[in-house]
This record gives C-alpha cells, sequence and structure tokens, in this order.
C-alpha cells in the first residue's frame, strides 16, 4: 500500500529547475570552457568522498553519441582481468541459504539467482534495494531494519551511497562505493557472481532518484535485467519474481545523471574478484581522475550537456579543486538542473564551501530545503555557511535540525560538538 503513495501524494510546488547563481560572472562561461581546455589536475589529496545522487528537459547526449564516447573512454585505459575462477570459494554461509551461482546462457549473458525481492515502502528503495542485495548473501535483514539505521525519518528523500556502504558492513560484508562505472564492468561484476546496486533516475521525464540492483545481463537483447523495488510493470504478482529488463541505452541515460555511481556488496570469497574488477579505481585518485576525463569529454561534445558539467564538477571537488569544480556546478546550473538534483548529491555544497562562497551554498541549501524540508545534509551544509559568516547561532540551529533527521549523522554531531552543543 505504502508503495503507490509516491504516486497519488499531493503534488507540492516546486520551481521547474534548480535556481540559477546568485551572479554569475560575466565570463563564466569562458571559465567553464577553460575547464574544458585544461585536462592537468594537480597533485593534491583527494577530498572525502562526499555523497553522490536525477533526468528533465535539458540537452543531454543521443544514446548513440554517448555510448561512442564511453567506448572511446574505456579504450584509452588500462582493463583489468578478473580471476580465471568467476565463483571463487566463499566463506561459509548459514547451512539453510544456499551459495548462488550465476546461470550462464552461451554466448548471450548471465543471470544472477538466489536473491529475495522486496517492494519498497514509502520512500524506501535505498533500504528496500541494499536488502535485496543482502539477501544474496544469506542475510534476513528486511528493509524496515535497514531504515531505521539509513533513514530514521521515513520522509528522508535521500540515502547515500556511503550510508548503504556503512550498513551493509556492519552485517558482516565487504563494501564501497565507486563512480565512473561502466557497461564492461557491469558485465565483468555479473561474470564474477556479484550484484552491483547502481544510482539512477527512476525514469526519464521525473527528475526523482532510484536505486537499482543489476542481477544480469542479456548481450542477445541488450537488455540488463534488474531487481526494481518500484517498477512493476510487466511482472506477474503470482508468479516468482523475474527482474525487470532495462534496455543498455536506457540504463546508461539514467545512470550518467549520478556520475556512474555504483555500491559493491561482497563477502570473503568474492573479494579478490570484486576488487580485481574495480582495478585501478580501487585508487580514489585515479577513479576520479577517470570521472573527470569522461566528464570532460561529454561536455565537449556537448557544452549544453548540464549533467556532464554536474559530473566534472563532483569529479573537480573530490581531486581537491573546489574553484573550478563551483564554476563547473555554475554552468550546470545556468545550463539548467532538474529541481530534485540536489536532494540526491551534494558536492555542489562542498565545493561552494570550499571556495569561500558561502552566500551561494546557503542559497542553494535553502532553496533545496524549500522543496524537500527533511534531507539531513541541506541543513549541515547551510549550517557550514552560517558558521563561516559569523551566524553561530543560525549555524547552530541548522546543525540541530540535521541532527533531528538523522540522529546517526556524524558530520551534524560533530559539528554541533564544534559550537559546544
Amino acid at each position: 500500500v505504502q508503495r503507490v503513495r509516491l504516486e497519488f501524494a499531493q503534488p507540492v510546488e516546486h520551481p521547474a529547475l534548480v535556481p540559477t547563481p546568485l551572479a554569475a560572472a560575466e565570463d563564466g562561461n569562458a571559465k567553464a570552457m577553460a575547464l574544458l581546455a585544461n585536462t592537468a589536475t594537480p597533485t593534491v589529496t583527494c577530498a572525502p568522498p562526499t555523497a553522490t545522487p536525477t533526468l528533465a528537459a535539458t540537452p543531454i547526449l543521443e544514446a548513440a553519441a554517448a555510448d561512442q564516447l564511453l567506448a572511446e573512454h574505456l579504450e584509452s585505459r588500462p582493463t583489468s582481468t578478473p580471476p580465471a575462477t568467476a565463483t571463487p570459494t566463499e566463506t561459509p554461509l548459514p547451512t539453510d541459504t544456499p551459495v548462488p551461482t550465476p546461470q550462464v546462457a552461451p554466448g548471450t549473458g548471465v543471470v544472477l539467482t538466489g536473491l529475495n525481492h522486496y517492494w519498497q515502502t514509502w520512500n524506501n528503495c535505498g533500504p528496500a534495494t541494499l536488502s535485496m542485495n543482502l539477501s544474496y548473501y544469506g542475510s534476513q535483514v528486511k528493509q524496515a531494519e535497514a531504515a531505521r539505521f539509513l533513514k530514521p525519518d521515513s520522509d528522508d528523500k535521500n540515502v547515500s551511497p556511503h550510508e548503504l556502504v556503512a550498513f551493509a558492513q556492519q552485517q558482516g560484508l565487504h563494501a564501497l562505493a565507486r563512480v565512473d562505472g561502466d557497461p564492461q564492468r557491469l558485465r565483468q561484476f555479473i561474470d564474477a557472481g556479484i550484484p552491483v546496486l547502481i544510482e539512477t533516475w527512476l525514469d526519464h521525464d521525473g527528475g526523482m532518484g532510484h536505486y537499482r540492483l543489476v542481477t544480469g545481463y542479456d548481450d542477445s537483447r541488450e537488455e540488463w535485467i534488474v531487481y526494481d523495488s518500484y517498477i512493476s510493470e510487466g511482472i506477474d504478482p503470482k508468479g516468482p519474481y523475474p527482474g525487470i529488463r532495462m534496455s543498455y541505452a536506457d540504463l546508461a541515460r539514467l545512470w550518467r545523471a549520478f556520475n556512474r555511481t555504483y555500491v559493491l556488496v561482497y563477502d570473503d570469497g568474492r573479494a579478490a574478484a570484486a576488487e580485481a574488477v574495480v582495478g585501478e579505481d580501487m585508487d580514489d585518485r585515479t577513479m576520479w581522475e577517470q570521472a573527470q576525463e569522461l566528464a570532460q569529454s561529454d561536455a565537449q561534445a556537448n557544452p549544453q550537456d548540464a549533467f556532464a558539467w554536474f559530473n566534472l564538477g563532483s569529479s573537480l571537488e573530490a581531486l581537491g579543486r573546489p574553484a573550478d569544480a563551483a564554476v563547473a556546478f555554475d554552468q550546470a546550473r545556468v545550463i539548467g538542473l532538474p529541481w530534485r538534483m540536489l536532494w540526491y548529491q551534494f558536492a555542489p555544497f562542498r565545493a561552494y564551501y570550499d571556495s569561500g562562497r558561502y552566500d551561494e551554498l546557503i542559497a542553494v541549501a535553502d532553496a533545496t530545503i524549500a522543496t524537500a524540508g527533511n534531507i539531513e545534509e541541506t541543513f549541515y551544509w547551510k549550517g557550514r555557511g552560517l558558521q563561516a559568516l559569523g551566524d553561530l547561532e543560525g549555524a547552530r540551529r541548522a546543525y540541530q535540525r540535521a541532527a533531528e533527521l538523522n540522529s546517526n549523522y556524524a558530520d551534524a554531531a560533530a559539528a554541533l560538538t564544534e559550537l559546544g552543543g
């Protein structure tokens, strides 16, 4: 019942797009274009990973062009070959849970089995999808239990990838969040017997973030097999859940708005295979440099691609270039970002803070709070901006609100401690 609340919820007035910068510099476009010409990244320590999480009627690359760019990008980077044994010996699982093995259709694809499917409750695609992922390794954790840790406020619109990782690790499994995913790696993970949790748009028009679990692929039909906690079209409610089918092109378009973010959960027996497929992207700096390169290629191919600029900003911020990142985020906002974009991805907040643009940070936080007043990260970043401008009482109120929304939010707790509670 709760799953359908999304479709019938009372519409909320909202702007069509994320607001444009307070005062766009006259030379802002020139600065943005300069970023595409300057591919060199100074050697600095990467910023801590930022939470990354959506489509709108902004110009984007056609699927064929995007796929061609991605193919060229992949050809220029080293590839990793997973161990010859696709399903290594695992550590023992509960005796009543058989170890899942891939079902292989020679020459066409692979489908993983042995997972439980759960329909999400209200605003719960993150916990529901993670619970499906965990079930592959014998876990009986249901989405309600996961949600109590991941999103204590049931109306919280977002669970970030690093939060999914933390909960999976609490269950005794390995987990990591990466960006710069690609179809080649997805296939290699599936071949190695590892489902992949990805962050995408729900659909092309709604601009709403959604997690999905990739469990197989079918090259003969150019389709991914995906466990989806929300989409039920074509699913027989009386039969076993087979997963939904998504074309390679559709998934690519929905995934790229989140910088191709993926979360890997794996056990000891699959650790070597998982890390071999991730390859050089196990190193944060290398991963972000690859993501920067791809975003630059996308933006060069279509300078009106707002998502390419946003991905470039996220990558530059992580690489310790906040001023350049802020320019890229400005450009994305001028072109036009879906109004929900900052419900899910917070790198712009960090970039504006790190580059000293505190008024911009507060304005963007306020605009996001106006459309979704229960996302703890927006209150935290508003607090950082207020504190930087000397409004300590305002900052304290913002941090307190962030902590109220999620008692597990360590950044808010640390900020309150810094201010003396």
